[in-house]
């Protein structure tokens, strides 16, 4: 994602963000994942955008708004790789398009992405969100099928923890993503049934 794009948020924003509300979430996104939310100041923010932390206000009125549009962003590109996954023909290569996606998505953004969805104050923030929610629920769906259970949704959990673990892994630090990739597609493939 280039800083000054601006992030569309399908189904969870109600628009397309200004290139300066990209910007930031930009910067966010990347200073979440070293320093997680919590140790992630509007100083900060703004610093790392060469603005003042007053500007960063005009876009955002207070760092919980900078917090959901960031999360949002990262989910919007899971809807995205989810709406490609539905229109295909059928159930096997669905479930084949939107793993390929996730790997792509989870390589492209290798940390970022991972600590940002796994931070522990975006987890409780995720429990109530509705579209989060709604995204887990297609994933789930495209994924496990008619296992809308218990068991479905942990499967669903554990591949995705699997793959978002394994790229930001200390032990895989030294593999290129295109290294990475087709280990992480054949063992998503295993553990989904898939063929190849």
């Amino acid at each position: 994602m280039s800083a000054a794009e601006p992030i569309a948020a399908a189904g969870l924003h109600s628009g397309p963000y200004t290139t300066p509300q990209a910007r930031i979430i930009a910067a966010a996104v990347e200073l979440f994942a070293d320093h997680g939310v919590s140790g992630t100041s509007l100083q900060m923010i703004a610093d790392a955008i060469g603005v003042t932390k007053a500007a960063v206000y005009h876009q955002f009125k207070t760092k919980d708004r900078i917090v959901l549009a960031a999360a949002e962003a990262e989910l919007a590109r899971l809807e995205t790789a989810l709406d490609a996954a539905n229109a295909e023909p059928s159930r096997t290569r669905a479930r084949e398009v939107l793993v390929t996606h996730i790997v792509d998505l989870a390589l492209e953004r290798r940390h970022a992405t991972s600590v940002i969805l796994s931070d522990p104050v975006i987890i409780p923030f995720f429990s109530q969100h509705e579209p989060f929610r709604r995204v887990l629920d297609r994933l789930n769906r495209v994924l496990m099928g008619d296992d809308a259970g218990s068991t479905g949704r942990l499967a669903t959990t554990m591949l995705m923890a699997a793959i978002s673990g394994a790229v930001m892994h200390p032990l895989f630090a030294d593999l290129d993503n295109d290294t990475l990739r087709p280990e992480l597609l054949h063992l998503a493939r295993r553990f989904l049934d898939l063929p190849g």
